[in-house]
């Protein structure tokens, strides 16, 4: 019997490591994905062009290529996410946009990043973003509800075999420090007050 118990007390404690291993790796992923990516420049990270760049892109009316939304929370984050459409039709070269929605559903204030990918990843270096809410950190107060809008173009020179592109963002949490921001400067001064205090 005492066997058996010790048997149970280690395969309990084993599971209880190898879940707060899973928790600290999560917390870890968004900086190793950034990195993975910069080294790599693959796995569907996508890239940034400035407004008059996209505008300046010639545009292809010959064709069209649909873009699918994905949506994904990481981990136990209490966060409802989606896009306001599931997928759009766009030709190669113009400006188009995609609003997203995202609502905090807990009692506490809480900080997210967005983390884009585009599949097929051979794709993702013809997916270009003009704006976007994954740029800054998303700071979101208990229940509040937030549209946020991605405008994005699909180069010109994407291969004429993709037909259909899968744009994927997953918001990561982020510890509150980390959320603070620049565009938030009220807050930033805050933090920063209670630091010296």
């Amino acid at each position: 019997m005492n066997a058996t118990r010790q048997n149970s007390t280690r395969t309990a404690t084993r599971l209880a490591l190898a879940a707060l291993l899973m928790f600290g790796f999560g917390y870890a992923l968004v900086p190793l994905y950034d990195v993975f990516c910069e080294i790599t420049g693959i796995n569907g990270k996508t890239g940034q062009l400035s407004g008059n760049e996209a505008e300046a892109a010639p545009v292809d009316f010959s064709r069209r290529v649909t873009v699918e939304f994905d949506t994904n929370i990481n981990g136990e984050l209490p966060w409802a996410f989606h896009a306001t459409l599931r997928k759009k039709s766009v030709h190669p070269g113009e400006v188009a946009e995609a609003v997203f929605v995202v609502e905090n559903r807990s009692d506490q204030p809480i900080t997210g990043q967005a983390i884009p990918s585009v599949a097929p990843s051979k794709a993702s270096i013809f997916f270009n973003k003009t704006e976007c809410f994954c740029f800054v950190r998303q700071r979101l107060e208990p229940g509040e509800r937030r549209e946020m809008v991605v405008r994005f173009v699909v180069g010109a020179g994407l291969p004429q075999k993709v037909r259909r592109m899968t744009l994927s963002y997953t918001f990561f949490e982020l510890p509150e420090a980390a959320g603070l921001t620049a565009e938030n400067p009220a807050q930033e001064d805050k933090h920063k007050a209670r630091q010296s205090g």
